[in-house]
């Protein structure tokens, strides 16, 4: 059959072969992902549009975006979007990939109340996004040192309806807070860098190579941000307010201890779905 009149079918079996030969983990649903991106059609609903004849133009665009994956791109740097605990956020080179691992931390924040929320390193924004869109009233402040990286997190917070309650500021932790320097907050998240220089070299060329090295490693132990975090904290943690930041699975007795030495209390390590330490928490003390 000619590539100019392949069905959905042929197309579909011809690139998940080509990214099984790259080496790409699960390549059929890889390529379900990218047709599906380049037909326009809902994932779900694919299966429907298989049997036809795709335009030449389609057919073209498809094995594009089937080389950029099979050179490892991620696929949400290919669509430009990626699903975070139900809802789309755009995704550029700029900013980290939202992991499911990360839900880890929106389900732990939500356990409790919050009404105020500082998010260090907030990157895409799909952490302090999407606890303001389950928590109504609460607002927020999300910082990050790169403008490449805030700048898709305007263009998510505008997307989700939310410019009214989530102001967004460039610097380095707490610094960017700038004349808010004195402001308190119930909830203070993170995702910081945590790779260690060491283990960048065993990362998946997805990560490793396209996605911002300052947001993966501190260049040292990979601990460098929990440090400033957790010297930060007293500052700007009401009574009774929470710290939780994801770590990598090695770094859950280290966390902690820093939490524990910058006076936090109940700080506990919550495991994610595999049993890998994901986040660390920690409450101030009351009044």
């Amino acid at each position: 059959m000619s590539a100019d009149r392949a069905t959905g079918s042929a197309l579909l079996a011809q690139a998940t072969r080509r990214l099984a030969e790259a080496g790409i983990p699960d390549p059929g649903r890889d390529a379900r992902r990218l047709l599906a991106h380049v037909l326009k059609v809902a994932p779900g609903r694919l299966t429907l549009f298989l049997p036809d004849p795709v335009e030449p133009e389609h057919a073209l665009l498809f094995q594009t975006v089937i080389d950029s994956r099979a050179a490892h791109v991620p696929v949400s740097h290919i669509t430009g979007r990626r699903l975070f605990y139900g809802r789309e956020f755009l995704v550029t080179p700029a900013v980290l990939d939202p992991r499911p691992e990360t839900e880890i931390l929106i389900e732990a924040a939500l356990a409790g109340p919050f009404t105020r929320i500082l998010d260090l390193g907030t990157g895409s924004g799909c952490i302090l996004l999407t606890l303001l869109c389950e928590r109504e009233r609460a607002t927020g402040i999300g910082t990050d040192l790169s403008q490449d990286a805030l700048e898709v997190a305007f263009r998510n917070r505008d997307a989700l309806g939310l410019e009214a309650r989530v102001a967004l500021a460039r610097g380095s932790w707490f610094g960017a807070l700038g004349e808010d320097d004195r402001e308190r907050f119930d909830l203070i998240v993170s995702n910081p860098p945590y790779i260690a220089l060491e283990e960048m070299l065993d990362l998946a060329p997805e990560v490793r190579d396209n996605e911002p090295r300052m947001a993966l490693t501190d260049e040292g132990d990979g601990l460098t941000a929990y440090r400033m975090i957790a010297a930060g904290v007293p500052s700007h943690l009401l009574p009774g307010g929470r710290l939780m930041v994801e770590i990598g699975p090695t770094q859950g007795s280290a966390v902690a201890d820093l939490f524990r030495a910058a006076g936090l209390a109940e700080v506990a390590v919550i495991a994610d779905l595999d049993g890998r330490d994901r986040v660390v928490v920690g409450r101030s003390a009351a009044a």
